[in-house]
């Protein structure tokens, strides 16, 4: 009877042992879970275009600068717009400018050419942009100047030419650090 009741008891035991390893191995019968929705992350966006470009005279009058002649005492101005894009918490950008391709056939003491020039819609010089409160772009005007002096003299730089070159806009993203720039 004994030996009876010592089997019956570890058949339960190894009954028991084997429903406990079955069900994941533990006693513990209460579970939990929540989900959570950390969102999508969307990036930015910097661009810049630029429309066609305008020469203007001395008086403002819009001129075609493949079939206008300059004669001493004319003073040519180039403007065009550029349009800048800058999407971003954290944006700021650096624009530059470079035209060093220019090729001067003048004499240097007959003429004036300006440095080229980038202006905010406001008028004060542009270089480095932050993102606009309510819009996704803002308008920078290029701009460049060629003066032929009144007070060239005899027959000098007749038939002449300057060549302005190949003029490019550089829109940099500004990385000030790991913690990238504050936005406005």
């Amino acid at each position: 009877m004994k030996n009876s009741t010592l089997i019956k008891g570890t058949a339960a035991i190894a009954v028991g042992a084997a429903l406990l390893l079955g069900g994941g191995g533990t006693l513990a019968a209460w579970n939990a879970e929540a989900t959570a929705t950390p969102g999508t992350i969307v990036s930015g966006d910097l661009n810049v275009t630029a429309a066609a470009g305008v020469w203007t005279d001395r008086a403002g009058a819009t001129i075609d600068i493949s079939t206008y002649k300059v004669v001493p005492g004319d003073k040519l101005t180039y403007t065009q717009t550029l349009t800048v894009k800058l999407v971003g918490n954290k944006m700021a950008a650096d624009i530059t400018l470079t035209g060093a391709d220019s090729a001067n056939n003048f004499t240097a003491d007959n003429v004036i050419v300006s440095a080229l020039q980038l202006k905010n819609s406001d008028g004060t010089a542009a270089s480095r942009l932050l993102p606009v409160v309510g819009s996704p772009t803002q308008a920078v005007t290029a701009s460049t100047s060629f003066e032929f002096k009144s007070a060239t003299g005899t027959r000098s730089d007749i038939n002449t030419s300057y060549n302005l070159g190949n003029v490019k806009y550089t829109v940099q993203q500004v990385v000030a650090g790991a913690g990238l720039v504050a936005a406005p």
